[in-house]
């Protein structure tokens, strides 16, 4: 696997943060304060070519409608292929109806 090379305290913290988050608001603030509107959606970009290739897009369409390069779309195919099935976790997951907390 991939993962060990990410590993070390810095990133422990980053994950355990983004895991304390507790709704969509957060994470806009959160990510708002953390990145770029550039970084968050190229990250935001990257899901989406996911998600399309996995409903077997092309890579013309997906180009045409997300902006994505050929260079990304590759890269995310390679990943869904021969990556850690972390884009297959998350897209089945979004699928799945949100789980709401109670009213505050």
């Amino acid at each position: 696997m991939q993962i060990n090379k990410l590993r070390g305290k810095e990133l422990d913290q980053l994950f355990n943060s983004i895991l304390t988050l507790k709704d969509l608001e957060e994470c806009y603030r959160f990510f708002d304060d953390l990145c770029t509107v550039n970084e968050i959606q190229s990250l935001s970009q990257r899901l989406e070519v996911a998600r399309m290739l996995r409903e077997g897009k092309t890579y013309h369409k997906i180009e045409s409608e997300t902006g994505a390069s050929t260079a990304t779309i590759s890269r995310v195919k390679r990943c869904l292929n021969y990556g850690n099935d972390a884009y297959e976790m998350v897209l089945d997951r979004v699928k799945e109806p949100a789980v709401s907390g109670p009213e505050e």
